[in-house]
């Protein structure tokens, strides 16, 4: 190629390679201003779902696990029986309950075992023993005398077996 051709030529494609890498810096710097200017029309997602008072409930009765079982206890320093677990993890959240498997299954209401959620009441052996449902399949209660509170899978127990009730509770 003649040297008198390939000087214009250079330069018009030096010329455009300038050109279209300041326009795509504009075009970058203008999206940034309008994203940072325009106002969302949506709120923003959360990042984790709001918590039932059940779920609440379930997550501060698994810090009991490992709790020794007391008859009548209802506190990691005095132990727990199965209701008094019950009675502590809600009492944390301000809802007074009966410290009695018996009393504690005539509140809330009523939930299909296909419907259970954490935090729903447990109820087996005859009303005589109530655990608090977790989720997966798995309840935390306090079984029984020379135990602690333990986790369990409903369907490896024999408490799965013997359910006779659900109870969801509320704030009134």
């Amino acid at each position: 190629m003649p040297t008198s051709f390939r000087s214009p030529l250079l330069t018009f494609a030096l010329a455009v390679i300038v050109f279209g890498c300041g326009i795509a810096a504009l075009s970058r710097d203008a999206a940034a201003a309008v994203a940072v200017t325009t106002p969302t029309r949506h709120a923003p997602k959360r990042s984790h779902p709001i918590r039932t008072l059940g779920a609440r409930a379930a997550t501060i009765a698994l810090r009991a696990v490992g709790v020794p079982y007391r008859w009548g206890g209802a506190s990691p320093a005095a132990g727990f029986d199965c209701s008094g677990l019950v009675y502590w993890a809600y009492g944390r959240l301000g809802l007074a309950l009966p410290h009695s498997s018996y009393a504690l299954h005539e509140l809330g209401r009523p939930v299909a075992r296909s419907k259970m959620k954490a935090g729903d009441l447990l109820f087996s052996l005859g009303l005589g023993h109530v655990g608090i449902y977790i989720g997966r399949g798995r309840m935390v209660h306090a079984p029984h005398s020379g135990s602690r509170v333990e986790v369990v899978r409903l369907g490896q127990s024999p408490y799965g077996g013997r359910l006779i009730g659900v109870r969801r509770l509320a704030k009134p």
